[in-house]
């Protein structure tokens, strides 16, 4: 069984210093927690038998996998969740470790950005309540009609009840249907206030969307099918709050992202803790795109995806994403 998410600190501190070799000073730097911390952790983690992670293949094999695909991608964090416990259903059991993790994240009085979609739906559906009076939930992005599910309004709203917390909804469409329309709505005050104010967010959580024709851009009416094909031809490869990315992560220079309302992309790649969750195993394209563009700080994602991203790191060299993004 995996190590549980709060403990996972523990595994990490056992991984920097037995695995990588780093003083105790620098595991502190590293985690930017104290030295007398990771004294505490490591003894923690002998006592709970973390430190044969290099001889225990079956124990530990999902943390070892999860510093793997850490030191390849430069993620702050990844989180794994099982496909093969018959007890336990990935579907049911990654929002469910999300909601969690999430939850860890939150500091006292934070901002937080929250996407849209089903994934993130299913992480609010789930999600514990608590008292966090003084954090701040954000829509990260434009609405949607009222007859499509996942709303982003629905997602930042819901996330701000089970947390006690407040919400800001962004009362403005996704997509408008010109460009003109689009610049002159991000000129008005309100909407540019919102916009700029993403960058001050402390924690983000999203997902990142296929270009299936079955995709949610597709579902919710702001693009064909047949568009979004033609998107795929000129090298679209996700979706981040609602905007097309390319296969390096970038923005795609498309009709489609300059009639879009949402935030900037650099605005949440400023943002500290970037949580992404990916489920589906179509995802793995967009993914990829995601992780080099820098949308991710810290990763939930199945074991089988997790070693076919850390495969696909080695097989193409690439370099470590969270040190060219920040």
């Amino acid at each position: 069984m995996p190590i549980r998410v709060a403990d996972q600190i523990i595994h990490k501190a056992a991984w920097l210093y037995y695995t990588h070799g780093l003083r105790q000073d620098e595991v502190a730097q590293r985690l930017e927690i104290s030295r007398a911390s990771v004294a505490m952790y490591l003894r923690r983690a002998r006592e709970m038998g973390i430190v044969t992670i290099t001889t225990s293949s079956e124990l530990f094999s999902d943390d070892v996998l999860a510093r793997e695909l850490e030191d390849a991608t430069g993620l702050t964090t990844a989180w794994i969740v099982r496909e093969d416990r018959k007890a336990m259903d990935p579907a049911a059991e990654m929002p469910v470790v999300a909601a969690s993790v999430f939850l860890e994240l939150i500091n006292k009085g934070e901002r937080i950005g929250v996407a849209w979609g089903r994934t993130v739906y299913h992480i609010a559906d789930v999600m514990p309540f608590a008292d966090l009076r003084g954090v701040t939930v954000v829509q990260l992005c434009g609405n949607l009609g009222a007859p499509y599910s996942y709303r982003p309004d629905q997602c930042t709203t819901e996330i701000a009840r089970r947390l006690n917390a407040e919400g800001i909804n962004f009362y403005a469409p996704l997509v408008l249907s010109s460009e003109r329309l689009a610049d002159e709505l991000r000129d008005e005050p309100v909407i540019r206030e919102q916009l700029a104010a993403i960058s001050d967010c402390q924690l983000a959580l999203y997902s990142v969307g296929g270009i299936e024709e079955d995709s949610h851009l597709v579902k919710c009416g702001a693009l064909s099918a047949q568009d979004m094909h033609d998107m795929g031809e000129k090298g679209a490869a996700g979706v981040i709050a609602g905007q097309l990315i390319d296969h390096d992560g970038h923005l795609l220079d498309c009709t489609h992202n300059r009639r879009c309302i949402s935030a900037d992309l650099d605005s949440i790649r400023a943002i500290k803790k970037r949580m992404l969750v990916v489920q589906e195993d179509n995802k793995f394209g967009p993914l990829i795109a995601a992780l080099k563009g820098g949308f991710a700080s810290h990763l939930v994602i199945t074991t089988s995806m997790a070693r076919r991203v850390v495969e696909h790191w080695s097989r193409e060299g690439l370099g470590k994403a969270g040190s060219r993004r920040g």
